[in-house]
């Protein structure tokens, strides 16, 4: 649960009396016994209308790596050589995974 330590701090009465409020707030709630549904589940049979999908083919045009590129040996993302920071044991090392 989060904290706001911004927030004005309660006194113990005050904190007594907010669970006791809130565990009859939660009594008359019908709605606090059931099992949570798990979102993903009912996702999965959702389908969007005009959403047939299954005869279309992805067009992406794929450029081999370039010179001044690198493929770094830790990510194995393509750089710019701008982003080479070290080689480590003769392998490229780019600026976020040195860092």
């Amino acid at each position: 649960m989060a904290t706001d330590y911004d927030a004005p701090r309660k006194t113990d009465d005050e904190l007594n009396e907010d669970s006791l409020e809130e565990l009859k707030a939660r009594r008359n709630d019908k709605s606090s016994g059931q099992v949570d549904i798990d979102e993903t589940d009912q996702a999965e049979g959702f389908e969007l209308p005009g959403a047939d999908l299954s005869n279309e083919e992805l067009s992406v045009h794929v450029l081999p790596r370039q010179q001044d590129e690198f493929t770094c040996s830790r990510c194995f993302l393509v750089h710019h050589r701008s982003q080479l920071a070290k080689e480590v044991g003769g392998l490229p090392v780019c600026s976020e995974c040195a860092a």
